[in-house]
């Protein structure tokens, strides 16, 4: 609780800050948005429904390909993104994603051809991937430790909420032409905040801007006197620039590559490579294109037309959750919490499916109410964590490039589960998938419970030192729950 202790700014803090990460916020809608363009824009013109407006029509093969083509340049836009975000700046690499985002919806709206359809949804996909990076770093930076884990935590709400917006618009008009020439508005918003608001002081001290970075600062805390945030403003510094001790271990080792094997930077890269596998296996984000045919295939009374509801709806609700418990039980605990159920809820659907399939009087609403369960169960825990840890647990000399590869490995293992599972479930069978995802979590959570600190209401420079120090995290998890259960009582 130090960090919390730290810095007291007051109501007009909270506000600064919010309005500063407004902007991430308003990405975050649009990724729902541009998410569910996809399936409007592939699902209308594959079907070929009846719009007398519409002229172009495309083919199965042609939409695999869009599909592809979105994975792929998803991928150049991370990478991307990694070589330019020490260059540019969090704002600068945001606003140029808001200006593809705008060319990407102008150029769908104007299609007339697959091969500009092509090329609008491979835009898309580009910005996608380089703006991902960028905005989480700059919520990362821009937030004292008592906010920071509940505004990044808050935005798969946005997230969920865009792509609400986008179906509701398009159900209402039936026109995707037009859908997406009404969503143009959100980018061209999102450039006029982004102009507003004040660039990280960390990413200005590592510029050695120090008098603009003190401003910035003072800013985001709220307009506050420089004595008033010096205090931070120091702890900043001392998390940018070397100390007299390492600073010639800093000038010979300035290659990125080569900090990689520092204890520092190794060990929370490590960590949050298999948090994001842990995410794939347990969050059943690689199932999400199959879920129509998932849902099918339980045995129960599942109304598969609507199975958008049954993932948006409990992933809101959890969101929503998540908000107010990140800063009572703390990531750690809700990692451990959420990973060890979703793993014994995949354990229960493989063995139920196997062993129980003829029991339809019960088995059938188990193995529903089971897997809804893991859809709420993550959205409170792993997601919105995520999210967090990655801003967080990295140096500053190299956390933004650090930022880009673990989404990148993200991205990777998502499409590599994603597109191998019909082989993977061909190979081992329906149910026994979940049971085997399931055994997998469990060893995660072990690995979770040795490795992985509580960074809620850390400074930066903490969460840097444990990593360094190779410290061992309070694995007495029990009285963290005691602890929050009094609190509340």
């Amino acid at each position: 609780m130090e960090g919390i202790n730290k810095y007291k700014y007051g109501f007009k803090s909270t506000i600064a800050q919010c309005w500063a990460i407004s902007s991430i916020w308003l990405l975050q809608f649009q990724f729902g948005i541009h998410v569910a363009i996809f399936s409007i824009v592939i699902g209308t013109l594959e079907k070929n429904r009846p719009d007398e407006n519409e002229f172009l029509t495309i083919t199965r093969e042609e939409a695999s390909r869009i599909d592809s083509l979105s994975h792929l340049f998803t991928l150049l836009g991370h990478v991307l993104s990694s070589l330019l975000l020490d260059r540019l700046g969090h704002k600068k690499c945001m606003i140029l994603t808001n200006i593809l985002f705008l060319i990407a919806q102008i150029m769908l709206y104007f299609a007339k051809n697959v091969e500009m359809l092509y090329a609008s949804m491979s835009l898309m996909a580009f910005g996608l991937g380089y703006s991902k990076a960028p905005s989480l770093a700059y919520a990362g930076e821009v937030c004292d430790p008592k906010l920071r884990g509940v505004l990044i935590s808050s935005l798969d709400i946005f997230y969920y909420v865009g792509s609400i917006i986008l179906f509701t618009l398009y159900s209402y008009n039936e026109q995707w032409r037009l859908t997406v020439l009404i969503t143009t508005v959100f980018p061209i918003l999102t450039i006029i905040i982004l102009i507003a608001i004040p660039d990280s002081p960390m990413w200005l001290l590592a510029r050695g801007k120090r008098s603009k970075a003190h401003r910035n600062l003072s800013r985001l805390r709220g307009n506050v006197s420089y004595e008033k945030c010096e205090n931070e403003f120091q702890e900043m510094v001392r998390y940018n620039v070397p100390s007299n001790n390492d600073e010639q271990h800093h000038k010979e080792n300035t290659n990125i590559w080569k900090q990689l094997l520092e204890p520092e930077v190794l060990r929370p890269l490590r960590l949050m490579t298999i948090y994001f596998f842990c995410i794939n296996l347990l969050c059943g984000l690689p199932l999400f294109p199959y879920l129509v045919v998932i849902l099918d295939t339980f045995p129960g009374p599942v109304n598969v037309e609507w199975p958008i509801a049954y993932v948006i709806i409990p992933s809101i609700t959890g969101s929503i959750m998540a908000v107010f418990l990140i800063r009572k039980l703390g990531k750690r605990v809700l990692t451990l919490f959420t990973s060890s159920v979703c793993s014994i809820c995949y354990i229960l659907i493989g063995l139920i499916g196997v062993y129980f399939k003829n029991s339809k009087s019960w088995a059938s609403w188990t193995v529903l109410i089971l897997f809804l369960t893991t859809t709420l169960v993550t959205s409170i825990g792993m997601i919105p964590v995520s999210w967090t840890l990655v801003t967080e647990i990295f140096p500053a000399k190299c956390r933004n490039t650090l930022c880009c590869i673990c989404l990148g490995v993200h991205f990777i293992i998502n499409f590599f589960m994603t597109t191998y599972y019909p082989e993977f479930e061909f190979l081992v069978g329906f149910f026994n998938v979940f049971t085997i995802l399931g055994i997998f979590g469990l060893f995660v959570c072990i690995y979770f419970y040795f490795c992985l600190p509580e960074t809620e209401n850390k400074t930066l420079q903490e969460v840097t030192v444990f990593f360094k120090n190779n410290q061992t995290p309070n694995q007495n998890i029990f009285s963290q729950f005691i602890d929050f259960f009094t609190k509340i009582m």
